[in-house]
């Protein structure tokens, strides 16, 4: 609940300061779908705990939103972008020629996997092989090293 309370707390420093959100009534909140449930709790609770309107969040993906943000300042464009990942340097580039200049990259959080399944179904039964290989940038066919520090060529 903290991260809430934060969270609208940013999103109301943002609102005082955003007048083409002010001109339209609302503000615009555009981007990933990863993030979509979290916005909008944190929409409703702005609207909710605030003088200003409920923001309108959409979804679409994050670079679908950070392109959105960076098509320029005003009435006809969004005022936050919703990212499950870093701004990368080109959207930077994308925003700063069209006006964009003042970019505040606020993390939140970070994404994750879960695995759950019915407590009256089997349990997973992943060994550390299968964690290492799931997040590893290098598939290992033996494992071995795991428990044993890898030697030169057998990964």
């Amino acid at each position: 609940m903290n991260t809430v309370k934060f969270t609208v707390s940013a999103l109301a420093v943002i609102a005082a300061s955003a007048t083409a959100a002010a001109a339209r009534d609302q503000i615009q909140v555009s981007g990933s779908s990863t993030v979509l449930p979290y916005a909008t709790i944190v929409a409703e609770a702005f609207g909710e705990n605030t003088d200003f309107p409920t923001p309108v969040v959409e979804s679409g993906g994050s670079s679908a939103g950070l392109q959105k943000f960076c098509e320029g300042v005003g009435e006809n464009t969004i005022d936050i972008a919703n990212a499950s990942r870093p701004i990368k340097d080109s959207e930077r580039e994308a925003c700063a020629a069209a006006g964009v200049t003042d970019v505040m990259e606020v993390r939140i959080g970070y994404d994750g996997i879960v695995f759950a399944n019915a407590s009256s179904g089997p349990d997973f039964v992943f060994t550390p092989a299968d964690w290492f290989n799931a997040l590893s940038a290098k598939v290992s066919k033996t494992a071995r090293w795991l428990t044993t520090p890898p030697q030169a060529g057998t990964r």
